[in-house]
């Protein structure tokens, strides 16, 4: 599980809910507004929503590994993912691309992150 840092629980699921087809696994309250949120793709890791709670953190919002790809999405269904993605308003940096390994893009979520969504070539 990785940690994404987010400005606000219920916005973040809500996007990687219904834009990005996560399943929330967990939203248990904490206290003192905290909460335990996860979610998770279909197949792979999980995400770990932790709200920030301090300015340092909230300056790392959407900016978790300096401008570099953070997060990689496989998907069994490149073409589906994308035009989902695509008439949810989701930003993307470029037009899809064939690399050797698949079809990928990289797109921003809703933080400013970027993500490579992979479609990997049948093997």
């Amino acid at each position: 599980m990785t940690t994404l840092v987010v400005h606000d629980y219920d916005e973040a699921i809500a996007y990687f809910v219904d834009v990005m087809r996560f399943r929330l696994v967990e939203d248990t309250p904490l206290g003192a507004g905290k909460r335990w949120v996860v979610v998770r793709p279909d197949a792979g890791g999980a995400l770990l929503l932790a709200r920030a709670s301090s300015p340092e953190q909230t300056a790392q919002v959407g900016n978790q590994t300096g401008g570099r790809v953070a997060y990689f999405l496989e998907t069994s269904d490149f073409w589906d993912d994308y035009r989902h993605m695509e008439a949810c308003g989701v930003r993307f940096a470029e037009a899809p691309r064939r690399e050797p390994y698949g079809t990928v893009v990289v797109f921003f979520d809703l933080y400013g992150n970027k993500w490579d969504l992979i479609g990997r070539h049948a093997r």
